[in-house]
């Protein structure tokens, strides 16, 4: 069986340490609309986050 994960959006926003807390809260909400959030540090700026949006 084949898993596809689409990204849908991605955007770099200034890191914050509560930001995993909204990702985390959108995944418990909106995982049954197929929907998944994610979150990382900028390889090149760690004061910088990436979060992304994927359909699942």
């Amino acid at each position: 069986m084949e898993s596809k994960v689409e990204v849908l959006s991605t955007v770099k926003l200034q890191h914050s340490p509560d930001l995993y807390k909204i990702v985390d809260a959108l995944n418990r909400t909106l995982k049954q609309k197929d929907l998944m959030f994610g979150l990382a540090l900028d390889r090149e700026d760690q004061s910088k986050a990436i979060f992304t949006i994927y359909r699942t």
